[in-house]
């Protein structure tokens, strides 16, 4: 996985870093496992519009991606590695010997023709999915359920990954992408490997029309509102505008927004950074 600059030809490609995509193999999505997604562009039924700087963009399939890998002590192989407009990650389209095909988060290092199995136990080879409870400790892992059969929830971003660090009766404890260390039932699946892509957050988009492709829209800054549309607004020319918060006064920067009394806290047992 790498990046490259591009030469600044033009002003949108001087700062441009962009990916080598050279783990991509097809550029063609399996047409079985895609559907169309309909854009709102922000709006809600009535019309009116309920989120901001949200419009436009490219038209995109969504491809089904098989998260819970129910799909029991069957093998596959890897057919494709794909670009998946939808997600950071790219994803790997598997063909099962029963004549099934599903689209998978590809872990980092996948290649065409490997041969990948969900299971209770199995080797920790990358790509393979199993229960927390058969996986050997220190292995790193992505893609991980939360509750059983839930379907993978954590680690699943471009290049992300956690570690099993240790059991504890039916929980494991995992240390995850933020810092967290976290109890988790053992029960719950997860694939071996990281994620792929992991260059993702090397590559720089050098135009504001890039942005409008991914549907978003130029964002206004709170400091240069009015006081009757954001908390940080007014002022005379350039000040600074209070405490960052957001328009609904939530204060930034800090700020801690968990519930102290919420459910799940009993189960992280250090914080993240």
């Amino acid at each position: 996985m790498s990046v490259r600059k591009l030469k600044p030809i033009t002003p949108g490609q001087r700062f441009r870093v962009v990916n080598n995509f050279e783990e991509i193999t097809t550029n063609k999505p399996e047409k079985s496992l895609t559907v169309g997604i309909k854009k709102s562009g922000g709006r809600n039924n009535t019309g009116k519009m309920t989120m901001r700087y949200t419009g436009g963009g490219h038209k995109q399939k969504y491809r089904i991606i098989d998260f819970k890998r129910n799909k029991f002590d069957v093998e596959g192989t890897v057919k494709t590695v794909e670009y998946d407009p939808n997600r950071t990650a790219f994803i790997a389209l598997v063909e099962y010997t029963d004549g099934e095909k599903r689209y998978i988060i590809a872990p980092n290092g996948i290649k065409v023709d490997q041969t990948v199995i969900a299971a209770e136990t199995a080797e920790p080879n990358i790509g393979n999915a199993m229960k927390l409870k058969n996986i050997p400790l220190g292995t790193v892992i992505s893609c991980i359920e939360l509750r059983p059969g839930q379907g993978a929830i954590m680690a699943r971003s471009a290049g992300s990954s956690a570690q099993l660090t240790s059991r504890d009766k039916k929980y494991v404890i995992i240390k995850l992408p933020s810092g967290e260390s976290r109890m988790v039932l053992s029960e719950c699946m997860a694939m071996i490997g990281s994620v792929s892509n992991s260059d993702h957050q090397l590559t720089v988009s050098g135009k504001a029309g890039r942005s409008r492709w991914l549907g978003r829209r130029p964002r206004t800054r709170p400091v240069v509102m009015n006081p009757v549309d954001h908390p940080m607004g007014g002022g005379e020319g350039k000040s600074a505008g209070g405490h960052p918060r957001s328009r609904n006064g939530q204060p930034a920067k800090g700020f801690k927004t968990r519930k102290k009394n919420k459910a799940s806290n009993r189960h992280i047992i250090s914080k993240r950074k």
